[in-house]
């Protein structure tokens, strides 16, 4: 028995938020002070460093279990199997169904549980639940349906990662313009195929130091009195935090599944800043005193942004379907999905197609 991904779906929203559309904003530092540069300098700087061009918001009236309802019904129909026998349906996020303006995250039901709802399943024993991770919330998801098909509870599970961070960002804050929405899904299944599925798998969390590099903080603009929360983070505490441990992580998820790093075709790595994800990958790639080969890590924040839990598992979908120029992976290709972000988590899976 080898578990596999057999069917994959995901959900780009259609609004399209340009690096230009911030120009008129209004940045500031942390302790509320203006930034001396104009905005357009900010913005460019900002590309600089991230090479986000734009991002994807989600419409007003959709939230994170409705986009997550759309691309688990493309996954169930891509792997061609019955709503009706999911034995799983885990939804990594982070934030709930947060509507358009609203202050409020609500997470009660569970996503997983709206999900369900939404895609009308009957099953009583279809179990639903959701999974906080940070960031690497869907690959933890995708190790947790490993584990529950290899302890025989179950056989078919659907894995959501779904997010709509336009409704916890802070437009005073320059990292605003990292974050986004979006949703991808897969089923993980059990198959007679000889060959192929998953090899190996990494996590940890790192808290001693570490636990609040990313938090939920008050807005910049000291003039505003509400109760309302946004996504914060220590960007340098992160980006030295994940070039010291992401590549270590990767390096002894691969070194567990006991094939060659010159096997690995592509290395999906959560789309969180096109730098920051360049230099992890040759970090690891040294550790094994080579160099990063080209085209080793595809990129789709340029376009998409940084929708969390959603990145891997778009890029992916993405990538199967023909949708990333000069990409391709094909059956039978060694590849590694590798995630990092709030807790501090860490991940890795190393995957044959």
């Amino acid at each position: 028995m080898n578990i596999k991904i057999t069917g994959t779906g995901s959900y780009i929203p259609s609004n399209i938020e340009r690096n230009e559309d911030f120009h008129n904003h209004e940045f500031l530092n942390s302790d509320g002070s203006t930034i001396n540069a104009p905005s357009e300098v900010i913005v460019k700087k900002f590309k600089a460093i991230t090479g986000i061009k734009e991002r994807r918001y989600a419409k007003p009236h959709l939230t994170t279990s409705d986009i997550a309802s759309f691309a688990a019904k493309k996954a169930i129909e891509n792997a061609n199997i019955s709503k009706e026998d999911l034995d799983y349906i885990i939804v990594a996020h982070n934030y709930g169904d947060v509507k358009s303006d609203s202050i409020q995250s609500d997470t009660v039901p569970s996503i997983a549980s709206r999900v369900k709802h939404l895609l009308r399943i009957e099953n009583p024993k279809c179990v639903g639940y959701d999974l906080l991770f940070g960031c690497p919330g869907w690959i933890q998801g995708v190790i947790q349906a490993e584990a529950f098909i290899k302890s025989g509870i179950a056989k078919k599970c659907l894995v959501i990662g779904a997010e709509t961070l336009s409704r916890v960002i802070d437009p005073f804050d320059r990292d605003s313009m990292i974050y986004s929405d979006g949703a991808g899904a897969v089923i993980v299944e059990a198959t007679t195929e000889q060959q192929g599925g998953i090899l190996a798998h990494e996590a940890a969390t790192f808290a001693l130091d570490e636990a609040h590099f990313i938090y939920f903080g008050e807005t910049y603009n000291q003039d505003i009195s509400d109760n309302r929360r946004y996504i914060k983070m220590h960007g340098r505490k992160i980006y030295e935090f994940a070039l010291t441990n992401v590549p270590m992580a990767m390096k002894s998820c691969l070194d567990k599944s006991g094939i060659d790093i010159s096997k690995i075709k592509k290395i999906l790595i959560h789309q969180a800043n096109e730098k920051m994800d360049e230099a992890i990958v040759k970090r690891f790639y040294e550790l094994y005193d080579m160099e990063m080969p080209d085209g080793i890590m595809p990129m789709s924040i340029g376009k998409l942004g940084n929708s969390s839990v959603a990145t891997v598992p778009t890029l992916y979908d993405l990538i199967l379907n023909g949708e990333m120029d000069g990409q391709e992976i094909n059956k039978g290709d060694h590849i590694m999905f590798a995630s990092v972000g709030a807790g501090m988590n860490i991940n890795a899976i190393v995957y044959e197609v």
